[in-house]
């Protein structure tokens, strides 16, 4: 079985796990990436009931006002900040869920270690849990 650097790339870009779990994949899967990463997909799936909730929260807060933007944070390091204008928070509450999907998504998708900021027009913060 031959495990290419390109493989494990391949994997981890289409399903967003580290190098270990695409490794782990691909050895499981005798080196086929694709094989792999649909083995991986199943595994993503389990985040359905988070990402909802993640959701579920945001519109809340967002509906309570006094959100200036959205962050997302890896590390301490701000990977997505979406900011939280009239116009976004009326098409987000109201039929359109795409941004929140976004958010939640990407939250979903850096898994642990990920946090979900909401920081406020007073300048303070909080941080959203699952």
């Amino acid at each position: 079985m031959n495990i290419t650097i390109e493989a494990i790339e391949k994997v981890m870009g289409q399903t967003g796990v580290d190098y270990a779990a695409a490794k782990e994949a691909l050895m499981q899967t005798n080196g086929d990436a694709d094989e792999a990463i649909k083995l991986l997909q199943p595994k993503s799936c389990e985040i359905g009931e988070d990402v909802k909730k993640l959701i579920d929260k945001l519109k809340k807060i967002v509906n309570e006002g006094n959100v200036d933007r959205i962050q997302i944070k890896k590390d301490d390091e701000i990977v997505l900040s979406v900011p939280v204008n009239v116009g976004i928070v009326g098409g987000i509450i109201g039929l359109t869920a795409a941004p929140w999907a976004l958010i939640a998504g990407s939250v979903a998708a850096f898994g642990l270690g990920c946090k979900l900021v909401v920081v406020k027009k007073d300048g303070t913060t909080d941080i959203i849990n699952k």
